[in-house]
């Protein structure tokens, strides 16, 4: 019995010290990239993976107004630190804002202004879809259609909005 109970001890000693964080409040890496996973097709799959079609940008209705959305309904984001329609976002960002690529021309939907509708190649040879020159994100917090979690916030040296019909940030 003494045996069991110490074996239990230990195992749960060793599974509370893989469990464990920095204790000063801040994340560690495995807890960022947990935080982080989402696309809209499941909360597994980075929004950036490989691209299985051409990329669809529709209207979708948030509580901000219309906005671009993507696949499953989700909102499009700007991000202001973009220059000349290249995304400055990779890494640890793109991870948190999965940019939305594709493998062909994008399609507009019903709303969307084709001519504003474009690709640009991103550093790692992927393409990602552009409205208005700015290229497109999802945000990893976002899980449903509708959601604009990502609007308005500051995050990896800028700010980030959901795009209106116009190609320009939304207002809230």
């Amino acid at each position: 019995m003494r045996k069991l109970l110490h074996a239990g001890v230990l195992a749960l000693g060793v599974l509370a010290a893989g469990c464990g964080g920095a204790d000063d409040g801040s994340t560690t890496e495995p807890m960022v990239a947990d935080q982080v996973k989402a696309s809209p097709t499941s909360p597994e799959t980075p929004a950036s993976s490989s691209p299985a079609t051409r990329a669809k940008v529709e209207l979708g209705e948030t509580s901000i107004g219309k906005v671009l959305v993507g696949e499953g309904g989700r909102t499009l984001y700007l991000f202001e630190k973009d220059k000349d329609g290249k995304s400055s976002c990779s890494d640890a960002c793109a991870r948190a804002w999965p940019p939305y690529v594709t493998d062909g021309k994008p399609e507009a939907g019903q709303g969307v202004k084709e001519d504003l509708l474009d690709t640009t190649e991103r550093d790692d040879g992927t393409t990602q879809v552009t409205y208005n020159r700015h290229p497109l994100y999802y945000f990893a917090k976002d899980t449903k259609a509708g959601d604009v979690k990502g609007h308005d916030v500051d995050g990896f040296g800028d700010e980030w909005y959901a795009v209106d019909a116009d190609g320009k940030k939304a207002r809230d």
